[in-house]
């Protein structure tokens, strides 16, 4: 039986938005799910286990990188075709570019495999973890046209508003994930121990899962998606389109991803003590990031949708709720975290008094910043969901490589700030890119973009 879709071109704006973002905020938690079993349990085989899989995530990150562009163009397509009530079209579209992202995987995936080596040197890999990292390096690798494919199937649900499966896939394989994990790395009855290895497998297993899952649901038309092979061949206008919508998102994302390295950087040079409050005050925004990503795709979904049925006026009222959503309750959140900061440092970090406070100063700085954080991402969905995803990219590197990055530097070298300038970079960074993408947003020529007839 069909699931009937959410149509975000009528009813209530508020409920559409919540119904989109609480799915998808969910789904995203789940997902780091993944990362703190996988981490819990190669932590139990000691430092260099740690090591030897903590190497390969910027790789990995950048490489996803390159097929989330792809993934935004389908969302944002597959939405305005959806609001356009053009559900051929929208089939259309999820063929074509899950072809693509599935070619392109598959390309990537086997240049990875055989560079893994030469990656792990260039990084500066010790020989003591080298032959471990490179076994589960190649492993993630093998793995990418699964991971490419699920998180396409995400895309182009988010697209017609059909939130609630991908988060029903999720919970099940980070379930299956909990349960694998001991089971290849420590080994069981048959099983033999792969180690570290393990862990990869284990990945590789349940993201396998997730991808056919959702490669089953779109064949037989479970929703108002259907692939189609039948007379197929590549639609190169639609692919291009596709390409340059998707290329400033890849962008955007490699650049928000380099520049956390760069920031991180800048905290190391301070020594060991600032760099353990840096990276326990950055796990704790990034959690509250994924409120903010929630509101960027509902809000990316809900502008598309409106758009694509010719309802400026409704996505634009949609937009200016999301923004509002998003200051008013990662300013909640902010406040709790101001207040709450040592009892939150103190759960991630063991260490003397001195360096948590580090940490506390770090937070404390950061929080009352956080809803600008939410209101400027809620607008970025709003630029990415009517196509003008070029001006996305622009406020990004804006905020960035030309605010954040320059200010943390410059105040950081100077006696009276030091790491402080690192922690006042980041509200600056909230605040006067929310204030330049509102000003981007109440121009309005995000508005004149025409996608779909």
């Amino acid at each position: 039986m069909k699931r009937k879709r959410l149509d975000l071109t009528q009813g209530s704006i508020l409920k559409g938005l919540i119904s989109l973002a609480l799915p998808i905020i969910a789904a995203n938690l789940l997902q780091t799910g993944y990362q703190l079993v996988d981490a819990f349990w190669v932590g139990q085989l000691g430092a260099n286990a740690v090591a030897a899989v903590s190497v390969s995530f910027p790789v990995n990150f950048l490489l996803i990188s390159l097929s989330s562009g792809f993934a935004f163009a389908g969302t944002i397509l597959v939405a305005q075709y959806a609001g356009a009530k053009n559900l051929k079209m929208v089939s259309h579209v999820a063929t074509q570019t899950l072809t693509m992202v599935l070619i392109i995987s598959i390309i990537l995936s086997t240049i990875a495999w055989n560079l893994s080596p030469s990656i792990l040197k260039l990084l500066g890999v010790e020989e003591v973890i080298f032959e471990d990292a490179n076994i589960f390096q190649r492993t993630i690798f093998a793995g990418l046209v699964f991971n490419f494919g699920f998180i396409m199937f995400q895309s182009l649900m988010r697209g017609i508003g059909e939130v609630r499966i991908p988060l029903y896939i999720n919970a099940a394989t980070l379930t299956i994930n909990f349960a694998l994990d001991p089971l290849f790395i420590y080994g069981w009855g048959p099983i033999p121990a792969y180690g570290v290895t393990g862990a990869a497998v284990s990945t590789l297993v349940t993201v396998s899962l997730s991808a056919f899952t959702g490669i089953y649901i779109l064949w037989r038309g479970k929703t108002d998606i259907k692939l189609s092979t039948k007379n197929f061949k590549f639609d190169i206008p639609l692919l291009k389109k596709a390409f340059k919508l998707g290329a400033p998102s890849s962008i955007e994302i490699s650049a928000r991803a380099l520049g956390l390295t760069i920031m991180t950087g800048i905290a190391a040079k301070f020594g060991t003590s600032v760099l353990a409050a840096y990276g326990v005050g950055s796990r704790l925004i990034s959690f509250v990031v994924i409120f903010g990503l929630g509101l960027l795709h509902a809000s990316s979904t809900f502008v598309g949708q409106n758009m694509g049925a010719k309802q400026v006026e409704r996505a634009e009222k949609g937009a200016t709720y999301a923004a509002w959503i998003g200051f008013t309750i990662l300013s909640i959140i902010g406040v709790i975290f101001f207040f709450s900061a040592e009892p939150l440092v103190r759960t991630f970090l063991e260490s003397s008094d001195d360096v948590v406070q580090m940490g506390v100063d770090f937070l404390k700085v950061t929080s009352l910043a956080f809803g600008f954080m939410g209101a400027q991402l809620a607008l970025v969905g709003t630029l990415r969901g009517s196509g003008n995803t070029v001006d996305s990219m622009l406020l990004a590197i804006i905020g960035i490589w030309l605010i954040q990055f320059p200010f943390a530097w410059i105040t950081s070298e100077m006696q009276s700030f030091q790491e402080f300038g690192v922690w006042w970079s980041f509200p600056v960074s909230y605040v006067i890119p929310c204030i330049l993408t509102v000003i981007w947003f109440k121009r309005g020529k995000w508005k004149e973009k025409t996608l779909v007839s």
